[in-house]
């Protein structure tokens, strides 16, 4: 099924100083391949196949040595993604440009969090909060500028619920671009100072993301976007490798293998199916034991599209109006969603959604157990992996890793109203006892 964000949309663009794939180096990056039918491209800044508008990913000619050398290769590089070059669409010396270098954050045991959710088998937190601009799309946006340099944009832009726009707008400062961010209207204010204080565009689309996305694309078809690198639209195929890096790190920082059961949230679906391909491509190239492996999404109900279809037992993903506080989630028309359903059941693992009060519950219960403070998208998958638990879906005596990835300073409104201060008192012994305090 093609990617639903081509829709209406032109296969290239006009907006490109060099397209052929002999006179730009992406590293191992060989070319791009449709998703659907299988045609292979020249690298360019194209997203859709010419031949069926299929979605194109980036096929690469991987290292053939062996996997005792690759590994030792990996752990003498940088403390950031860029330890993985020889497996992402990048020159050999991205870690000497000027980059935002994100990555290797912390997978964090959580062995509070397991004892009240009566896990046995090992709970841990990849907790993606630790990158530069406090967001997992640290990690995609790093992929996505490569490209642009590679193909000689001059502006850096995209559609964005927010970390992503953020996140544009640092890289492209570090780097020298330019940068043009676009944003539903009604964004949390944390996410839309955090966008607008790297001193780039921020032009708020009075709607949602998917009328944000659809501005985007008629934008880069007109003259008017000649010359602009959409991270997400034109350089899509180089910004989503960029999720391959979490299943890296998550394997390499559990000794070089596989966890049993990941819970990754869901708003275009990118990043789960690229984490499926980093662990495939682990398994490949013999770095890790090939072995089962469960993924399970999750999704805010009131932007469960995906959700619904799998539960239906559906290929096809119905599109939804979103309406739930965790807003980096809410795409009602999520690209790789199909995909999803496809991984999910491939697999074994499932696709679950939770309400918003769960959601709150959820951030509040993995500060309260781990002294993380995780954005709304953490709290779903934290409540939903508290949910497939309960109703037996998830195995608790497999190892698990939930992902993490974003700072709950970003969604202040979402806990506010029952995070306030335990009292307020005279500065005295007296109002301290007379409060209930000392104990």
């Amino acid at each position: 099924m093609a990617a639903q964000t081509v829709a209406n949309t032109s296969a290239s663009t006009s907006a490109t100083a060099s397209t052929g794939s002999a006179s730009v180096d992406l590293g191992p990056a060989a070319a791009l391949a449709c998703r659907e039918c299988g045609q292979r491209f020249e690298l360019g800044p194209i997203f859709a196949c010419a031949e069926c508008f299929g979605p194109l990913e980036v096929a690469y000619d991987l290292p053939s040595g062996s996997p005792e050398e690759l590994r030792k290769q990996i752990e003498a590089g940088p403390a950031n993604i860029w330890r993985y070059a020889p497996l992402l669409p990048v020159p050999a010396d991205v870690a000497d440009k000027p980059n935002l270098n994100p990555g290797w954050t912390h997978l964090v045991k959580a062995d509070n969090l397991a004892r009240e959710l009566g896990v046995t088998g090992g709970l841990y937190i990849k907790d993606d909060s630790g990158n530069p601009t406090h967001s997992f799309k640290d990690r995609v946006v790093a992929q996505a500028l490569e490209a642009a340099r590679a193909f000689g944009f001059t502006t850096l832009s995209c559609s964005s619920t927010g970390n992503l726009a953020g996140a544009v707008g640092a890289a492209a400062a570090r780097a020298g671009f330019r940068s043009c961010v676009f944003i539903p209207h009604d964004l949390e204010q944390g996410k839309v100072v955090m966008a607008a204080v790297y001193g780039g565009e921020l032009v708020g689309i009075e709607g949602n993301y998917d009328d944000v996305n659809r501005f985007c694309s008629e934008l880069i078809g007109d003259p008017l976007g000649e010359g602009w690198g959409f991270v997400n639209v034109n350089l899509r195929p180089y910004y989503a490798e960029g999720s391959k890096t979490l299943a890296y790190e998550i394997c390499e920082q559990l000794g070089w293998r596989l966890p049993d059961q990941l819970v990754v949230p869901i708003a275009s679906g990118s990043q789960l199916t690229k984490i499926d391909k980093g662990l495939q491509e682990l398994i490949k190239l013999g770095l890790v034991e090939d072995r089962p492996y469960k993924i399970f999404g999750a999704q805010a109900e009131g932007c469960s599209p995906v959700s619904a279809a799998f539960k239906a037992g559906h290929d096809v993903v119905r599109p939804q109006k979103p309406n739930t506080i965790a807003k980096s989630l809410a795409i009602g028309n999520p690209a790789d969603g199909p995909y999803v359903l496809d991984i999910a059941r491939r697999t074994g693992g499932a696709v679950e959604d939770v309400n918003d009060e769960q959601v709150v519950d959820a951030i509040k219960l993995l500060a309260r157990t781990e002294g993380i403070f995780a954005e709304t998208a953490g709290g779903v998958t934290v409540g939903v992996t508290k949910k497939l638990i309960e109703t037996g879906v998830l195995d608790p005596a497999l190892t698990t890793v939930v992902l993490n990835t974003g700072d709950g300073l970003k969604t202040l409104d979402a806990v506010a109203e029952t995070s306030q201060a335990t009292a307020v008192i005279r500065p005295s012994l007296d109002a301290f006892r007379d409060a209930g305090l000392a104990r």
